[in-house]
């Protein structure tokens, strides 16, 4: 997949351009549905796939404190549209003056004279420019009078569901992981760096565990779960700890796991966390050996999961 930065895409000459548009947070099931759309319209015209997309995300910039998290970073979504088979994506630098831009001009520079658009495929709900006021009656219009062809989908519904990222989201918070997998396709992972944790698990506990800084991705429901991670290409078993260990009483939200049958050194060094199954809530214990109980019976449970 090639990667267009900027506006350098005025330079570039891609052909006989088929172009989605929108943030595709968490690449769900949706968004594939429209990738795989723009892939066969492309086939049909001889052309080329193009994602249009935007960073940083417009609501980090026109809601600063939104505090928004994100089923799939930045890096990550770029991984998965060229997963999903995309030709190009083009990452348009979001600011205010950009949000500022009516939907005429979006269409006629963007389009027209930066892409030369073929045909537009996007989502039921789809809208643009400045207070949102394009809307795909309106793109359609615009096609007729530059010679572009539109479409629009519907939407996508999986288990009775309306996928989109914000039931995504809302889904990862209240920890319904499998629903959550049944939506995005795949489970939904954290990736990270191992960082160093507090040296409570393995010296004070007997069950080393190795910690990942949640950073902007969203948090999933405070409690246990059956996870697998996988380190350099290869997939473990484990149980993972989302939550403050009031047993201790820390602070801060910490995602600690402890991978089954494993031993070896990786700090620093990033793993994929992927969650599979909401165990139990996290609470506090009376003490250390009532905790190192209950943590035995999540492994135990982790196994009769996963294994």
């Amino acid at each position: 997949m090639k990667i267009i930065q900027n506006f350098e895409i005025r330079y570039k000459k891609i052909r006989n351009p088929v172009v989605t548009i929108g943030n595709f947070d968490g690449v769900h099931k949706g968004h594939q549905s429209l990738i795989e759309k723009i892939r066969k319209k492309a086939q049909e015209l001889d052309g080329e796939s193009v994602v249009m997309t935007f960073y940083p995300h417009p609501l980090k910039v026109l809601r600063p404190d939104c505090n928004l998290q994100f089923i799939t970073p930045h890096k990550r979504k770029l991984e998965l549209l060229a997963h999903y088979g995309v030709d190009v994506t083009w990452v348009i630098p979001f600011s205010r003056e950009f949000a500022s831009i009516s939907p005429q001009d979006f269409v006629k520079t963007y389009l027209v004279d930066y892409l030369n658009v073929k045909w537009i495929i996007v989502g039921y709900d789809y809208h643009f420019g400045k207070n949102r006021a394009g809307n795909i009656e309106f793109l359609k219009q615009q096609g007729e009078k530059f010679g572009f062809g539109v479409e629009s989908v519907s939407e996508i519904v999986v288990g009775g569901l309306i996928v989109s990222s914000t039931s995504v989201r809302k889904l990862i918070r209240q920890g319904q992981m499998q629903t959550v997998a049944n939506l995005l396709g795949r489970p939904y992972e954290i990736r990270g760096k191992v960082v160093r944790g507090r040296n409570r698990g393995g010296r004070l506990l007997g069950f080393p565990t190795a910690n990942v800084n949640i950073g902007e991705y969203v948090p999933p429901k405070i409690g246990v779960y059956a996870v697998k991670v996988i380190i350099d290409g290869k997939t473990y078993n484990g149980a993972a700890n989302c939550g403050y260990n009031p047993t201790f009483d820390d602070p801060e939200l910490s995602l600690e796991i402890h991978i089954l049958d494993f031993d070896r050194y990786i700090y620093n060094k990033e793993i994929s966390v992927q969650f599979v199954k909401y165990i139990r809530e996290e609470k506090k214990f009376s003490g250390i050996d009532e905790l190192v109980d209950q943590i035995k019976r999540d492994v135990e449970a982790v196994r009769q999961i996963l294994c």
